[in-house]
């Protein structure tokens, strides 16, 4: 099937109640249910989307295996939008993932578990969780193969080279990031776009980042979802405010760009040795 060259995606804004599935069930019913109306292709939801962040020992509290009911309830409400959910998945007793579900065709076609767990700051998921051990894409539609990556995950740059590598027409990009959390010097709001618009236009890759807005215990999500092009343009912008931001990306666009900035196929062909007096021949 030849690929369509549009592709409508979005990002749901939301806050999210801590550990209270049931609550934050509602308002992805109530988000799907937008994007459906607005003709989506894709939509995604924050980092532990179903959850809330700091969990701590509350993590077994509310994990749930990948085929749990409540993901297959939100696949079946998907149809043929896909939908990228963050959740913890008990994979064993005592072992937890802070995950991704991508749901699509009323079914969860693939699960992409965190690799990169930060724990400086007032970070502290390599406390709690089980660290990922593989990249995960999969397509949206035909000639639309989506990347999957989580928060810190995109603080690590061999991680996303390796992931945009597999040339991905789209990077999801789900995070949960509060202000100050790293540090008081350090700018979430200034550095994470700063971080996506890089990547998107090195890769020639469009990104779809979901961030939460609201209040959690003493934490503030600061939100400014954003959908940037794959010139590091912004295609659109969250208000300050829990709400759903769609664009349309262009297969056209794509290629232009990364026609003009061959990062992909000059990169392929460089390889490097490590010499002790400069480089090795």
């Amino acid at each position: 099937m030849r690929p369509t060259d549009q592709l409508r995606v979005g990002a749901a804004q939301i806050n999210c109640e801590l550990g209270a599935v049931a609550s934050n069930l509602e308002t992805h019913r109530k988000m799907i249910a937008e994007a459906q109306e607005r003709a989506l292709d894709l939509l995604v939801f924050p980092e532990l989307s179903l959850t809330g962040y700091a969990l701590g020992r509350g993590v077994p509290d509310v994990a749930m295996p990948a085929d749990d009911e409540t993901l297959q309830e939100l696949a079946q409400l998907s149809g043929r939008l896909q939908v990228v959910v963050g959740f913890v998945e008990e994979a064993s007793p005592g072992e937890y993932y802070n995950a991704l579900a991508i749901l699509q065709g009323g079914r969860v076609i693939a699960i992409h578990r965190k690799l990169n767990l930060p724990t400086y700051g007032g970070l502290e998921e390599g406390k709690w969780f089980t660290p990922g051990q593989s990249l995960t894409q999969r397509d949206v539609s035909p000639g639309w193969p989506a990347h999957y990556l989580i928060c810190a995950d995109l603080w690590n740059p061999g991680l996303v080279h390796s992931g945009l590598m597999n040339r991905p027409a789209v990077l999801c990009a789900p995070i949960n990031s509060a202000s100050g959390i790293v540090s008081k010097s350090f700018s979430n709001e200034n550095n994470w776009l700063v971080n996506l618009q890089f990547y998107a236009m090195t890769y020639g890759t469009p990104v779809v980042m979901a961030n939460r807005y609201g209040h959690e215990g003493d934490g503030w999500f600061w939100g400014g979802s954003s959908i940037l092009g794959p010139r590091g343009e912004t295609l659109a912008k969250a208000e300050d405010k829990q709400t759903l931001i769609v664009a349309e990306l262009s297969r056209q666009e794509i290629a232009r760009a990364r026609f003009d900035l061959p990062t992909h196929r000059d990169a392929e062909q460089l390889t490097y040795r490590t010499g002790t007096n400069g480089p090795a021949l």
